[in-house]
């Protein structure tokens, strides 16, 4: 199967797990070892910016902080940047078309200190998947995959991202596989 890296993952109707019903990922990895993501549309209702800002000794900026993110079940003590830049940052990965992902304290204190990235958003956890265990999931139609747009990524309220991913290509996700046949 051709990389899904830089795609978006939309849970379908079909999706068994509740985790991710109504989800968005956004694949940063995907090859023969697997694939990771990270969830972009569940904000945590717990958890504030300012709270990891405050919890990691940075400045707390008085502007409005975006929401934290809950990326995944996966390592949830671990925290990540997915941002949009014209070049990577410091240990920083490729994603894609200039978009990164980084766990890098020098970037988070950046964003403490209003110089960050513009676009971005702050994640704990990710989801991931085993060799072969994704694929599983696309031949059951548990996720639909379409390219990730940044639009959607960071200026679409995480109300809308799961139906605006799927719009983005025509498609209306709130009835994707509600097919019925006669013949």
């Amino acid at each position: 199967m051709e990389s899904l890296q830089g795609h978006f993952l939309i849970s379908t109707r079909q999706m068994p797990d509740p985790r991710f019903q109504e989800q968005v990922i956004y694949l940063c990895a995907h090859n023969d070892e697997g694939a990771m993501g990270l969830v972009v549309n569940n904000p945590s209702r717990e958890i504030t910016l300012l709270d990891v800002l405050h919890g990691a000794g940075l400045p707390v900026p008085e502007n409005l902080m975006p929401s934290v993110y809950i990326g995944g079940p996966v390592g949830t003590d671990s925290g990540f940047i997915l941002y949009a830049a014209e070049k990577a940052g410091h240990a920083s990965l490729d994603v894609a078309d200039n978009v990164y992902l980084s766990q890098d304290m020098q970037l988070l204190e950046e964003i403490a200190r209003g110089k960050g990235p513009e676009d971005y958003l702050f994640l704990l956890g990710y989801a991931g998947w085993g060799p072969g265990q994704l694929e599983t999931e696309l031949m059951d139609n548990g996720w639909l995959t379409v390219p990730a747009g940044k639009e959607v990524l960071f200026h679409t309220a995480d109300a809308n991202k799961w139906k605006m991913a799927a719009f983005s290509y025509g498609i209306d996700i709130s009835v994707f596989g509600d097919v019925i046949g006669y013949a």
